[in-house]
């Protein structure tokens, strides 16, 4: 996979949940995820792959999570998803999206879904 950062729209709702997501899809990248982050910034995003579950352990703020399919449909939904807690396994998630706490209810963002991935275009950071 490409590193990114990448736009992700919901087709679905026609909205942008993020502009600046990262990828996560190494080990290393996978178990530090958010951890030496203070915050995340509106539009800021990070998207772990491959996974069915995560954890907040050692995070110092509430985040919403979105479990995607390979079909790049969302399975289920986190909101202000507070640090020390772990979610369920999502037997049918490829990946999830880490995203400032607030965002999905801003665009509304549902189960059954769909997401787009897209890099981000030259210039456009």
């Amino acid at each position: 996979m490409t590193a990114g950062p990448f736009v992700v729209r919901n087709r679905t709702r026609g909205a942008t949940l993020a502009s600046k997501v990262r990828l996560a899809d190494t080990p290393a990248a996978r178990r530090t995820g958010l951890l030496k982050h203070d915050r995340l910034e509106a539009g800021e995003g990070l998207w772990i792959y491959p996974t069915q579950a995560i954890h907040t352990f050692g995070m110092k703020f509430p985040i919403d999570v979105v479990f995607i399919d390979k079909q790049m449909r969302v399975r289920r939904v986190y909101q202000n998803l507070a640090p020390y807690r772990l979610t369920t396994l999502v037997w049918s998630a490829q990946s999830a999206l880490e995203l400032p706490s607030g965002s999905l209810a801003g665009t509304e963002t549902e189960i059954g879904d769909e997401l787009q991935f897209s890099l981000c275009e030259e210039g456009s950071e």
